[in-house]
């Protein structure tokens, strides 16, 4: 007991030293850029706003800025731990249930029908629309045959789906060249440009994909043992992939809906918190959460300096990250 109470104590040490790493790293997404400010800039943006173009840039494009890619980071994070869990699989992410290709293909459809006229905000709602049908296409396939749900048949038919939807949105592209720009814009993953009310509209989803990926936790691990354990242990495990279907669509959805596919959280993450807290989901989602805001806010920090003055997509620094990450876990697991 004494034991279990020491290392239960070290983690929720880890987790305030990850919180005010977390806000630490806010800060910093807030006051350093292209254009640098300092702690005072910050509390006279709202608390005497001139509206001089430091504060504008402060209040309407940094916090922002910073905020979504926290909410983002986190996000992605957690659906890739469930989804590793789901499909036994360990370099499974989100973009395994086809949400990245499916979500880039209705904004596509989008631009092709509607021009210029679509909003940003129109954008995100398509997205999630997109995102969240091409999840239930992918699970749907996923469980037909008379084998029921089996981990690699889901796979097979995210893969299938996605290259399905990607290559009609490479024709729908070509065909009509002015969604070009502003598709490839969206598709590379960025949280530039973005403002908080786009945040508010798909703020809501991520809360009930926390909410219901904590309260899944114990189920997650029954389900890590195995097939058989788990059902011997009496888990639902019907019901409880669902469940966990319905928050990774939650997550991963509305994340990719508001900065388009972020590659490699959902991957890195993961792998990062199991070896700091072990297997266990009650603390795994919540580190992941944290690491992957963490993660997502200095990645985007990052991005900033790359190029100096122009800025490269937060999509290619997580990438520049997480491709040695992907080959290591490769090596580790054909080793094993």
């Amino acid at each position: 007991m004494a034991l279990w109470m020491q290392s239960r104590w070290r983690k929720l040490v880890g987790l305030g030293v990850g919180s005010i790493l977390l806000l630490i790293s806010i800060l910093a997404s807030i006051l350093f850029g292209l254009n640098q400010f300092g702690i005072r800039d910050l509390w006279l943006a709202y608390s005497q706003f001139d509206g001089s173009n430091e504060h504008l840039i402060i209040t309407t494009t940094r916090v922002p800025r910073a905020l979504i890619a926290a909410a983002v980071g986190a996000s992605l994070a957690i659906a890739g731990a469930i989804m590793q869990v789901l499909t036994k699989n360990p370099l499974a992410s989100p973009s395994i249930f086809g949400i990245n290709a499916g979500a880039a293909l209705f904004i596509v459809i989008g631009l092709v029908a509607f021009g210029s006229s679509l909003t940003m905000s129109s954008m995100i709602w398509i997205a999630f629309i997109g995102a969240t049908l091409t999840s239930v296409l992918v699970y749907t396939l996923g469980v037909q045959g008379g084998s029921g749900f089996e981990p690699i048949k889901l796979i097979l038919a995210g893969a299938s789906v996605a290259a399905f939807a990607s290559s009609v949105t490479s024709g729908l592209i070509l065909i009509n060249k002015q969604s070009l720009e502003t598709a490839l814009f969206w598709m590379i993953g960025s949280v530039s440009g973005r403002q908080l009310d786009h945040l508010l509209i798909v703020f809501p989803y991520m809360v009930i994909g926390w909410f219901i990926s904590m309260l899944l936790s114990g189920s997650l691990n029954v389900m890590a043992l195995g097939d058989d354990s788990a059902k011997s242990l009496g888990q639902r495990m019907m019901l409880t992939r669902v469940v966990s279907g319905i928050a990774v669509v939650l997550l991963a959805g509305s994340s990719v809906a508001t900065v388009g596919p972020i590659a490699f959280i959902g991957l890195i993450v993961p792998h990062l918190c199991r070896y700091i807290v072990g297997n266990d989901h009650r603390w795994l989602l919540p580190y992941c959460a944290l690491t992957g805001a963490l993660l997502l806010v200095t990645a985007d920090i990052a991005s900033r300096f790359i190029l100096m003055p122009k800025e490269v997509p937060v999509g290619v620094a997580t990438a520049l990250i997480g491709v040695p990450f992907l080959i290591h876990v490769a090596r580790r697991r054909k080793h094993a």
